[in-house]
């Protein structure tokens, strides 16, 4: 199955209103080509999952400053001015979650759970209306799944049937990301053969890649 699109042919699986995983660090790891092409499309109404918002010149940054965002689920946002002003204006609905809680709600999304107990939160406004579950004396707050309509990554080495592989902190979210989605589109910077790449060195198996950007 040949799996390579082109950028805008990427862009146009982002459809309004949907829910879309956006993988890496400060833009670090992200896609900013396809990014950039959705910033054209001007898709909006979208439902991002990301660990931040960059900046607003780059990155998911950029959909934040065209205001195609409506609704964020993140673990931090003070590198984006625009994304603050958005939030404290109430344009953008913002659920944050620490760190490691947003890593493994996605986890769950990609693993068919439930949700995950965690007491990172506890007695904060994190926990809001949450549920609480007592586990032999000590309470965690059930922080629930979460999937996405789309997943967009990144990685620093691919093959051609979607093997991937990331280098250094660029693999921030991408390989739980790319669980998680029921379409995954890997933006590559360096193209491989099938079978140069070390099974054992396979961050992401080609059976989570739907479609291939280089």
């Amino acid at each position: 199955m040949n799996k390579f699109i082109s950028i805008d042919e990427a862009a146009s699986k982002v459809k309004d209103g949907m829910t879309v995983m956006i993988g890496g660090f400060l833009a670090n790891g992200t896609p900013l080509k396809i990014i950039d092409a959705l910033v054209k499309a001007k898709v909006k109404n979208l439902t991002v999952v990301c660990n931040d918002t960059a900046y607003p010149d780059k990155g998911i940054g950029k959909l934040i400053e065209n205001k195609q965002v409506k609704k964020l689920y993140v673990s931090h946002i003070g590198t984006n001015p625009s994304t603050i002003e958005q939030m404290n204006r109430g344009e953008l609905e913002i659920e944050f979650c620490p760190q490691g809680t947003l890593a493994e709600r996605v986890r769950a999304g990609g693993n068919g759970l439930g949700g995950i107990l965690t007491p990172t939160g506890l007695g904060t406004l994190v926990a809001g209306e949450k549920t609480i579950i007592s586990v032999d004396g000590k309470e965690y707050l059930l922080e629930k799944p979460i999937r996405a309509d789309v997943a967009l990554i990144r990685a620093s080495e691919g093959d051609k049937l979607g093997n991937l592989i990331y280098k250094g902190t660029s693999q921030n979210f991408n390989p739980l990301m790319a669980t998680a989605a029921d379409c995954v589109i890997a933006e590559i910077e360096e193209m491989v053969e099938i079978g140069e790449i070390a099974p054992e060195n396979v961050k992401t198996p080609a059976i989570f890649v739907d479609y291939i950007v280089n």
